[in-house]
């Protein structure tokens, strides 16, 4: 029977995972909490630099073993496959240990879970249609084509908010294209990874396809990105620590991938369907407590509709049921973070003194013991200029805003640092078409929100980051392009003139 159920683990230590072993971590632990009850409930161990470079060695004599190297693309899908079924198999009990370590509403990891399984599967089938192009040059008796390779060892790091699901961004197209990769997940929440690395050995993985190493970024995860046997970087985070990974990064020239969350707008037009548009806003603000990088913070609404939406959208939010992350009826649960807690508090008082209106909760929500609840919030009269605009609050925060025409809607909804996601609610569909090329994010959804599909690329602009993951950009992210020319002229050239094209 596993080891990795939340029962088992309470008040216990976390092992690492490298070569397809648990081991015990000769590094510090550090307590791990329950934000359902605000108390410990296990240990994380702050990986040493040496098993950080155990872990990195055994991901490269992986890419280096012919049982790895030399496997076929079709046998690399299957395993895949494997453990897509492993993964549908565990579901309850990986969406428990992630609703243990973050907080968030079990039905909600459910789904999640289930979705991982899924995109395992579409990677798993596009394992071996992997393919380069043939180009027609310019010269005679050459044959140009093209090959796409793995890279190599991919270093992750992976946040607490949805850690199966955001890694599974990375691993499975990572894992299809033939690579190899090193995990650190959150500090915050660490259980559901190892958990899953204990289903890539029970798949029958080699040793060294998938390693994990625990702790806190500036220790463990500094020493990932400054390895310089690492290939490629894949990041979700806030932009500031981004930046330090990628200046980290850029002294070994290793490439990264980089979502760094974003202020996304959910647009209300003024023929929009207000049922529908306030659900969006909802679903895109309070569902995941707002911890979500496509998070709807700022809602910009016409100025014809404006006090009809403020009056729907607090009508709705007094109806959302605060609980238990693990009872099914509960639509909104804790914070994952005591930090973020105490982030969120920050951020409305200053809203209040600011000059936005308070006009749905403010505070933390009474009679949940030592929980870290935070009451669904929601502001109006709402500016660009306010901090509670231009910053990520990564919570049940809304900032509502008036918009006069389209030009004015568009000029709002691009004044931010950030670029990931965007939401347009109109029965215009003209409109929705003229507007959805100048809106400057990296995913704009009409007259939906929080709707992400496998197939589809994600990925931000500015300040969101750079890089894709899902659908084949994901393959292209995790592969290198090799040339390949033949001269099959049988003529030997002159040897001081190159080849060129006249």
């Amino acid at each position: 029977m596993t080891q990795f159920t939340p029962e088992a683990l309470e008040n216990t230590c976390l092992p690492i995972f490298i070569d397809n072993e648990f081991v015990a971590s000769e590094g510090k632990p550090f307590a791990s909490y329950d934000p359902a009850t605000g108390q410990q409930w296990s240990e994380i161990a702050d990986a040493t630099s040496e098993e950080v470079d155990r872990a990195v060695r055994s991901s490269r004599r992986a890419m280096e073993n012919p049982a790895w190297r030399n496997m076929s693309q079709s046998d690399r899908g299957a395993l895949l496959y494997k453990l897509s079924e492993l993964v549908q198999r565990d579901t309850d009990r990986l969406s428990r240990l992630e609703t243990r370590d973050n907080g968030k509403l079990l039905k909600e990891m459910t789904a999640l879970t289930q979705a991982v399984a899924t995109g395992m599967r579409y990677f798993a089938g596009m394992a071996d249609k992997i393919e380069g192009t043939t180009i027609p040059v310019n010269k005679p008796d050459m044959l140009n084509f093209t090959l796409r390779e793995p890279i190599g060892v991919i270093a992750a790091i992976v946040p607490w908010n949805s850690p199966l699901l955001l890694l599974n961004r990375a691993f499975s197209p990572a894992i299809a294209a033939g690579n190899a990769m090193v995990v650190k997940p959150s500090e915050h929440a660490s259980a559901s990874l190892l958990a899953f690395a204990e289903l890539v050995a029970e798949a029958g993985f080699p040793a060294g396809v998938f390693n994990v190493v625990t702790g806190h970024g500036q220790s463990v995860g500094d020493a990932l990105v400054r390895h310089p046997d690492v290939d490629k970087i894949d990041f979700t985070g806030g932009p500031e620590t981004g930046r330090i990974i990628a200046g980290s990064a850029a002294a070994n020239l290793t490439p990264s991938i980089l979502e760094l969350g974003g202020k996304s707008p959910n647009i209300i037009c003024a023929d929009a369907d207000l049922d529908r548009a306030v659900t969006g806003v909802i679903s895109g603000i309070f569902a995941a407590g707002g911890q979500t990088c496509v998070a709807g913070s700022r809602c910009l609404v016409h100025d014809s509709i404006y006090d009809e939406v403020i009056d729907r959208l607090v009508a709705r939010t007094a109806e959302i049921r605060i609980g238990a992350p693990d009872d099914d009826a509960t639509q909104l649960g804790p914070l994952a973070l005591w930090s973020q807690v105490e982030k969120v508090g920050r951020f409305v008082e200053g809203a209040k003194t600011g000059g936005a209106e308070l006009l749905a909760g403010g505070d933390r929500v009474p009679g949940m013991g030592d929980g870290w609840y935070v009451q669904p919030t929601i502001f109006g009269n709402v500016t660009n200029e306010m901090d509670i605009a231009r910053n990520e609050i990564f919570g049940p925060v809304l900032g509502v805003m008036r918009y006069s025409d389209d030009e004015d809607m568009i000029a709002k909804a691009n004044d931010t640092r950030y670029g990931l996601a965007a939401g347009l609610w109109t029965n215009d569909m003209e409109r929705a078409m003229r507007f959805m090329g100048r809106i400057n994010a990296g995913m704009v959804w009409v007259n939906t929100y929080r709707s992400p599909s496998v197939m589809a690329p994600s990925g931000g602009y500015k300040d969101s980051g750079y890089g894709k993951h899902n659908g084949f950009a994901a393959i292209n992210e995790f592969t290198r392009i090799k040339t390949v020319v033949i001269d099959y002229s049988g003529k030997t050239h002159d040897p001081f003139v190159m080849r060129v094209q006249k």
